[in-house]
């Protein structure tokens, strides 16, 4: 049986690890080169970098930050955040990331997708995935949550495992940041419709959460920002409660 995932995430934001509610109300939380030694040193069976404002001209600071980063740790390293060409992905790999995450560049150029898959490998690409209900519809968003999409979650879902995703990073924006539980419905009903691993993101506020998303929604690793950033959870706690819930976790 294949061991669940704890992935803490890094939302970075002019060099600095922030948090917000819904994608918005963004604070501080600390430096993330040393969160990301912390989780690494604590068991996190990987780690997630997002650049939540980056732009051409920020990506040489990015890629700094991506290998002083990657010099600190030793778990599976994903970077995302305006990545949007095969040339973006080879720096990142070159600098220390092991995946990347592309969102917003995917849904534009679909075709991306299926190139970075042949260049590198499917298991260095995970599509993110934004979606919040609208009329009872899982709607995809676009540039951090700002942008609706004509796209329904679960249609997109399978063409991006068409095209050659190796996992799906699905972020329920209604969730995200209220500490209230994570979409399991939403996410159950992804596990179902395609092969590739999914991520759960989006909700996490207590160690139930965790167990809830894997038992419950069918999460392949769940990835959470605020309850680590905080101490509001500690990783080594958080992974006895799963092993308790006969959960397959690596400790």
């Amino acid at each position: 049986m294949l061991t669940k995932r704890i992935i803490p995430c890094l939302d970075i934001k002019n060099g600095r690890t922030v948090k917000g509610v819904n994608f918005v109300d963004l604070r501080d939380a600390g430096d993330p080169v040393e969160l990301a030694k912390i989780y690494s040193d604590e068991g996190a069976d990987e780690l997630v970098f997002l650049d939540i404002s980056a732009t051409e001209e920020r990506r040489k600071t990015l890629v700094d930050l991506v290998r002083k980063v990657a010099s600190t740790i030793n778990i599976p390293f994903t970077v995302g955040g305006g990545i949007s060409s095969v040339e973006d992905v080879e720096i990142l790999l070159q600098n220390g990331a092991d995946k990347v995450s592309i969102n917003s560049s995917a849904v534009k150029n679909p075709q991306l997708i299926n190139d970075l898959a042949q260049k590198f490998g499917s298991q260095c690409v995970v599509v993110a995935i934004d979606a919040k209900q609208i009329e009872g519809q899982w709607i995809v968003h676009l540039v951090g949550g700002k942008v609706p999409t004509e796209l329904n979650l679960f249609d997109w879902a399978k063409e991006v495992e068409q095209r050659g995703a190796g996992e799906i990073l699905f972020t329920s924006m209604d969730n995200d940041g209220t500490k209230n539980g994570f979409a399991n419905e939403a996410l159950a009903t992804l596990s179902d419709l395609v092969n590739i691993p999914i991520i759960a993101s989006g909700g996490a506020g207590n160690i139930q959460h965790f167990v809830d998303t894997f038992l419950e929604g069918k999460a392949d690793a769940a990835l959470a920002a605020s309850v680590f950033h905080f101490k509001e959870i500690e990783i080594k706690t958080l992974k006895k409660e799963l092993k308790n819930n006969n959960i397959e976790v690596r400790i």
